[in-house]
């Protein structure tokens, strides 16, 4: 055992901490960046590095390495306290601190760990200008019953530049401020009770220290404490009534002016002393001379140490009762509502006052007491040495002194001199550990006559020094006063070494008795790595060596190491010396520290292991009753038992043992107690499960097996009274054990019988090996499905376990639930090894049965000799609880392997495009997983699966069918040629997964029917849409499902639910950037608002309007269905968990058919303006204020929507809005007919070819209250325009007012002949021309043929237009005559010329 340093917390976020105290320091710049002025550019990548060349190269480079430095040293700068019970660390700078609290969390690696997470931060300064220079955090003492000896609460105490001195409690909540000097805090100290360790020391009062640049001002602590509950109660109060008043009793200090010395820097209270009578008279001579007179008794002092310069180290005595200890006025701070941290106190009490009256007082500083000067009587006077730091030991006696010269000195504070110098510990931080010797550590060895040999002795105590030297990272331990170092730690140049010197406050000689928390005497902040260290010391080191037979055994312990270590042909010969070293120790602890060291080394075989064993144990045999340490004697009985069990079992699994008995599929079908029907279909089931399984499983060629290493064995297993336990293992170490026990016996290379008597006679209980047994047979699944004989050895092993003592008990009542089998279906039930886990539990069936039968046969043997088989057969209906759970974890557990073997599954072919969402693998199930998944979670597990391979909805249709016709064979099938064609060119690519679709149906009829099915795949789809909006195929793949469900009542609450958690909030920020931009977005802008590009966003609108309309249809057809029946299977019906997505989906409301409607239209409206790039267009601007309230309510509520007549300019904007929509889409559908290779690679969205944009203008048009005949005009006049005239043709049909439409057309018309005739200036045209009526002529040279999209029409198209427009208009019309001339026109073009 030697000296140790060990971490004990760690900091949940200590960059936060050093970002809030030093915002410098912020890693705002890359790394390695150099930090220049915020004025400046910020982007150091538009400057170039010439421009970093032109100026001092030096500069940056040296701030840059401050700011590193600055970054890992920050601590240094830092007032730093940590309570010593460990609930507490201040960091403070300047005005700022942050309040760190210890919590419990788990770590990386899972294990929970202490991490200190911030508490509070904030500023702590209450006048202009001052600054933390010192803190401490001190516990109280709780004084309820039930705690006594506990701390209560911590107490934060701060000094300031300005003097004074402020409690806060741990929420940073100001309890009280005192101004005891008007000079800066340089240093606070507190000193808490102990306990005399003799009668002759005298008894330490506690007290709080204050340190000013002239001035020690010591706080009675009995005082502080009563005031400290006082003014925390009134705190409470205060915020529990605002009335609250009461005055806490004053406190008790002493104010000592130190004269006679320059400087001081640091200082220590050592308490109250008497000096002796030798001491007396020498200290009288010295300062009355030869006739000083002397006292009786010799007056008690309280003695006070500084450090400093001249004297370099000052020695104050104060005599206890030459002064009246002065009474302060408390200053508390009070507030109404505890909503800030801190509260401004001042002197005297401050109740509740008014702002003015609270400054006022403020600004008056309360009476300041003089100080009782009190002169130095000796020190240690070298001029040129200046203190720095002063460290006093816990017993009072001694102190560590450092200095600028980078010494460290110890002092004899009795004594008043030097005793011991260290060198080279420049800026060094020092601490004390005081340990108290263990009693029960003695040698208890008889032939050591120690004067300490008796435990009845006093305990001894013992005092380290610790030095942490920052310059070069070391943290040191030295024995006190003139013993060597016992320890050297590398730790880090940037720690900070804390050292409270005191515990809790409150406490007296009674409750310091009583229960105590673990306190830390010194500790090591490391920054770096962002832990707190403890040094432990073993309180032998500080014997000499002569005396330390501790000091003999850790030598022997540590030539054992290396022995352990070395590499050595000859094992006879390390076999010996290792024994003749273990026997030379002489404590027991380490005795049985170096045994264990022994039998965890991997180099010694097993042999030597139990040889050393044996000799130790014989050897303490030997010895005497009273001089054996009963604990060793226990662990090596212990430990030789567990070797020699390793032995019998590593002999058993090296016999050449094989079974010669013969095996078949019938025996296999006997013993498992199923007959040719059922034993086929498990056969065929663990096959399609292996073959499937076989696709994702990994197996390693080098993994041994059934071996175990003996040192992995020991340390496994412990003994304890006579029974072997397991300690808190893995599950692959837990596996590992088992297939020592098991796995040769599981392949029939080891004798079973023999196995089990082994182990049940080294006092394995039956419980521990059932659980060893089927965590090896689950964990081995592939090996087991390989070889089926396996089956027939786990029945052997499983009938020995179960006729075990005590495994199942005689006095079992047949009609409860035998624990024994209860174990074995828990295990199965856990098991994500479906196909092993089914076999097990028809082993564990076969083997209930059997051993059923023969306990019936014995009790009717016994109780009715030659009873008939029908008593027996009421016998057996007595056993059917177990049978019954038998057979429903059976049926559980084949659905499971059927529903995994299906999610094991995969298509052949692959998309070319694969998600990474759609990589990930999934889960594997267990029924346990299962029962705890909800009523959902079966076909959620399917939905899962089916979003992985990205499978059609039509694919789980096609298996449905299948299933439907194989069980309605002469059932008319109906469906489109077209969709089964489709359906069968899928079907090509998937494989066997129809049919295991088609079986999970049959075995889940309830949990996978189709709409359910649909519904969890629709959900499944949009959740992984919405973790990746970029993939808008998993929203169009949603909205594909949510059409599938037949059910309105369902499809009606998933579209709800769908809207309300993924959708509304993205449409509605879509609708406020595009009113925001009037335009459609960019991509940049997309992105930022929406959270996704433009191009998934015109998808994303283009299913939202889908899903609207889904969502008016599913209303509409709801009332003519039923509400459908959610049942579950009959094995299923103990399922508990979340509520499925179909039972919330039935629980949502009736939508307001309007309000959706009216969504309806402005998702058009979005999904225009994105599918067509529109521009000048504001959405929002198209309705009115109801219009545009009712937007993103909820659905099912009732809003006032727009109603009666429309403001005309409001339609006037509409109808330009759907105007603009079908000039763009017939631009979009005929622009580019003349290059057909430019459409093919035209961007199309997925509605592209489903969306009628004409129609849907036309219906838009209905629900903006405009004219439906202007659109649809609009429509015919643009597909001439475009030369679409066969489209034009069909569309006319649609127009009422055909008079106005022929009107415009004359108009194109008009356009297409001026193109041909006055454009191409050809004699023909300007002869043709020439003979046209004037009219005409005139009417024609007014035309614009530039707005003509298409110019390349023919002239005999256009005379079919002209027929057309004459058909359509009466003749009493004013342009009927204009459209004959238009005939004769173009007539007359189509001649050709003569």
């Amino acid at each position: 055992m030697a000296c140790s340093i060990v971490q004990f917390c760690y900091f949940q976020d200590l960059q936060a901490a050093r970002d809030f105290l030093f915002p410098h320091l912020r890693a705002e710049t890359p790394s390695g960046a150099v930090r220049r002025d915020p004025s400046k550019s910020t982007n150091w990548e538009d400057d170039g590095w010439g421009a970093w060349e032109e100026t001092d190269p030096q500069e940056p480079e040296e701030e840059g390495n401050t700011c590193k430095t600055q970054k890992t040293s920050w601590l240094q700068d830092c007032v730093l306290s940590l309570s010593p019970t460990n609930d507490l660390m201040v960091i403070a700078r300047e005005q700022k601190a942050v309040f760190l609290v210890p919590k419990w969390k788990h770590s990386d690696k899972g294990k929970e760990e202490m991490q200190f997470a911030v508490g509070w931060s904030g500023s702590l300064n209450v006048e202009e200008g001052e600054c933390v220079t010192s803190a401490l955090c001190i516990p109280l003492a709780s004084q309820k019953r039930s705690s006594t000896g506990r701390p209560d609460w911590t107490c934060i105490v701060v000094g300031f530049t300005s003097g004074y001195v402020r409690f806060y409690t741990e929420n940073g909540v100001l309890l009280l401020a005192q101004l005891l000097n008007e000079d800066p805090v340089l240093q606070l100290k507190c000193r808490t009770y102990e306990i005399p360790r003799h009668p002759g020391v005298t008894e330490q009062n506690e007290e709080l220290s204050i340190l000013y640049p002239a001035a020690i001002v010591t706080i009675d602590g009995f005082s502080l404490f009563q005031s400290l509950r006082a003014c925390r109660n009134q705190v409470a109060k205060a915020a529990a009534s605002g009335n609250e008043n009461i005055q806490p009793p004053p406190l008790a200090y002493k104010k000592w002016g130190l004269q006679d010395i320059d400087t001081i820097i640091d200082h220590a209270s050592i308490g109250i002393m008497t000096l002796s009578a030798f001491d007396q008279m020498k200290t009288a001579s010295n300062i009355g001379g030869f006739n000083a007179t002397i006292k009786n008794s010799p007056p008690a002092m309280s003695q006070y140490i500084t450090v400093g310069s001249s004297p370099f180290t000052g020695f104050f005595y104060a005599l206890e009762g030459s002064t009246q200890p002065l009474l302060s006025h408390v200053a508390l701070a009070v507030a109404s509502k505890l909503t800030s941290a801190l509260f401004n106190a001042a002197s005297g009490w401050l109740g509740w006052k008014s702002r003015h009256e609270e400054e006022a007082v403020q600004k008056q500083k309360p009476k300041v007491e003089p100080a009782t000067p009190l002169a130095v009587r000796f020190g240690l006077p070298d001029s040129r040495r200046h203190g720095e730091s002063i460290c006093l030991s816990p017993c009072n006696t001694l102190a560590a002194v450092t200095d600028d010269f980078g010494r460290v000195i110890l002092l004899d504070v009795a004594r008043g001199i030097a005793i011991r110098m260290w060198k080279g510990y420049r800026d060094a931080q020092t601490g004390w550990i005081q340990i108290v010797e263990d009693l029960h550590e003695r040698v208890p060895e008889k032939g050591d006559f120690s004067p300490f040999g008796s435990p009845q002795g006093p305990s001894r105590v013992a005092q380290f020094l610790v030095i942490y030297a920052p310059r070069r990272g070391i943290l040191e331990v030295w024995s006190t006063q003139q013993g060597p170092r016992v320890g050297a730690f590398n730790v880090g140049k940037h720690c900070r070494l804390l050292y409270p010197g005191y515990k809790i406050m409150g406490l007296n000689n009674v409750t310091s008795q009583s229960w105590q928390p673990q306190t830390y005497q010194i500790c090591l902040v490391d920054p770096v790595s962002g832990s707190v260290k403890t040094v432990n010391v073993p309180f032998h080191l500080a014997l000499s060596d002569k005396k330390s037979e501790r000091a003999k055994d850790m030598h022997l312990v540590k030539k054992l190491g290396a022995l352990l270590k070395a590499k050595s042909p000859n094992l006879d010969l390390i076999e010996r010396e290792i024994k003749e070293l273990i026997l030379d120790i002489k404590y027991p602890a380490t005795k049985k520290q170096a045994l264990e060291s022994i039998l965890a080394s991997e180099r010694l075989p097993f042999s030597c292991l139990r040889n050393i064993t044996q000799t130790l144990m014989d050897t303490l045999k030997n010895q005497e009753l009273e001089s054996v340490d009963e604990g060793l004697l226990q662990f090596c009985a212990s430990k030789l038992k567990l070797l020699h069990l390793y032995e019998s079992v590593s002999q058993l699994n090296s016999l050449d043992f094989h079974s010669d008995t013969p095996f078949s599929d019938n025996d296999l079908a006997v013993l498992l107690r199923l007959d040719e029907k059922e034993f086929l279909k498990l056969q065929a089931l663990l096959e399609k499960y292996k073959q499937e399984n076989s696709r994702t499983a990994v197996r390693f060629s080098d993994v041994k097996d059934g071996v175990l290493p003996v040192k992995t064995f020991l340390e496994y297993l412990e003994y304890e009274k006579d029974v072997i336990n397991i300690k808190k293992t893995s599950e692959e170490e837990y596996v590992a054990l088992g297939s020592f026990f098991f796995w040769k016996c599981l392949h029939g290379e080891s004798a079973t019988e023999d196995m089990c008597r082994t182990l049940e006679s080294a006092g394995l209980s039956p419980q521990l090996l059932l659980s060893l047994l089927l965590s090896v047979w689950l964990s081995k699944e592939k090996d087991i499905l390989d070889k089926p004989q396996s089956v027939c050895c786990l029945h052997t092993m499983l009938y020995l376990l179960s006729k075990m003592k005590v495994a199942i008990e005689e006095t079992w009542d047949s009609q409860s639930v035998s624990p024994w089998w209860q174990q074995m279906r828990t295990a199965c039930i856990q098991s994500e090894n479906n196909g092993a886990a089914l076999l097990s539990a028809h082993v564990g069936h076969s083997v209930a049965a059997q051993i059923s039968n023969n306990l019936t046969e014995k009790k009717f043997s016994q109780t009715v000799p030659g009873a008939d088989s029908e008593a027996l057969t009421d016998s057996w209906e007595a056993l059917s609880l177990d049978t019954e759970y038998w057979k429903l974890l059976l049926k559980q557990l084949e659905d499971c392997l059927v529903l995994q073997t299906l999610l094991h599954s995969r298509a052949n072919a692959r998309a070319a495009k694969v998600s990474s969402l759609q990589a990930e693998p999934l889960p594997k199930l267990s029924v346990k997983k299962l029962l705890e998944g909800g009523k959902g979670g079966i076909a959620d597990s399917v939905a899962k699966w089916i979003f992985k391979q990205g499978f059609s909805p039509e694919v789980l249709k096609l298996a449905a069918n299948k299933e439907r016709d194989a069980e309605n064979p002469d059932e008319p099938k109906d469906g489109s040629p077209r969709g089964l064609f489709e359906v069968a060119e899928v079907e090509m690519d998937l494989g066997a997964i129809p049919d295991l679709l088609q079986l999970a149906y049959k075995q889940f009829p309830c949990s996978l029917e189709l709409d359910v099915l649909h519904a969890h795949c629709c959900w499944e789809y949009v959740v992984q849409w919405n973790k990746d909006p970029e993939e808008a195929r998993f929203f169009v793949q949603s909205i594909e499902h949510l059409k599938h469900i037949l059910n309105a009542h369902i499809q009606n609450g998933i579209a709800l639910m769908m809207w309300n958690t993924f959708l509304v909030k993205r449409f509605s920020a879509a609708t406020y950037l595009m009113d925001k931009v009037g335009k459609s977005p960019k991509d940049r802008l997309c992105r930022r608002d929406v959270g996704m590009s433009d191009t998934a966003m015109t998808s994303f609108l283009g299913s939202c309007w889908d899903l609207l309309q889904t969502l008016l249809e599913a209303d509409v057809s709801r009332d003519e269905m039923q509400v459908p029946i959610l049942d579950t299977e009959d094995a299923w019906l103990a399922v508990e968990g979340p509520v499925s997505i179909v039972e919330l989906a039935l629980e949502q409301k009736h939508i307001h058919y309007p309000l959706v409607e009216h969504h309806s239209v402005l998702c058009a409206v979005l999904y225009a303006v994105m599918r067509f790039s529109l521009k000048a267009v504001k959405p929002l601007s198209l309705f009115d204020s109801k219009g545009k309230n009712a937007f993103f309510k909820d659905l099912t509520s009732i809003q006032l929507l727009p109603s009666g007549e429309m403001d005309p300019n409001f339609i006037s904007v509409r109808q330009q809005f759907l105007l603009k929509v079908v000039s763009t889409a017939v631009q979009a559908r005929h622009a580019l007919a003349k290059d057909r290779d430019s459409l093919e690679e035209a961007p199309a969205t997925p509605f592209e070819k489903e969306q009628d944009w004409p129609v849907l203008a036309v219906n838009l048009a209905h629900h903006l209250q405009v004219s439906e005949d202007v659109v649809r005009r609009h429509y015919v006049v643009e597909l001439y325009n475009y030369g679409a005239d066969h489209l034009g043709e069909e569309a006319i049909l649609q127009v009422q007012d055909k008079e106005v439409l022929a009107s415009q057309l004359l108009v194109l018309i008009g356009q297409r002949l001026a193109q041909a005739v006055l454009r191409a200036q050809t004699r023909e045209g300007l002869e043709l021309l020439a003979r046209l009526p004037p009219t005409l002529c005139t009417w024609l040279k007014a035309m614009n043929p530039q707005d003509l999209q298409n110019t390349e029409v023919p002239i005999a198209t256009t005379a079919k237009l002209v027929n057309k427009v004459i058909e359509l208009l009466p003749e009493k019309h004013g342009q009927y005559s204009l459209a004959l001339h238009l005939t004769e026109a173009v007539e007359a073009i189509s001649l050709p010329p003569s």
